[in-house]
């Protein structure tokens, strides 16, 4: 009996699969540092501190014309009740 010839075994980073294995996770945890990146540099706006008087005023300037507020309102009341406009 012969002995069969033996393949020295590859290393492990020869394998197609491995590199599928760790570019998954790898490529994920570059995007998040690159998310943290994006938030942390990036400025928040400031909100206006007379907001709610400015709020006040677009109520008031839409109040006075209801007809301009007739589609949002059908809609609304339409995905509210589900029921369908007799028109």
């Amino acid at each position: 009996m012969s002995q069969p010839d033996l393949v020295p075994a590859k290393p492990w980073w020869k394998f197609a699969h491995v590199w599928m294995v760790v570019l998954g996770p790898a490529i994920v945890v570059v995007a998040s540092f690159i998310t943290f990146y994006l938030a942390a540099s990036g400025q928040d706006p400031v909100v206006d501190e007379d907001y709610y008087r400015k709020g006040i005023e677009i109520n008031k300037t839409l109040a006075d014309n209801p007809a301009s507020l007739a589609p949002a309102t059908q809609a609304r009341n339409h995905a509210a009740t589900g029921v369908k406009d007799p028109r």
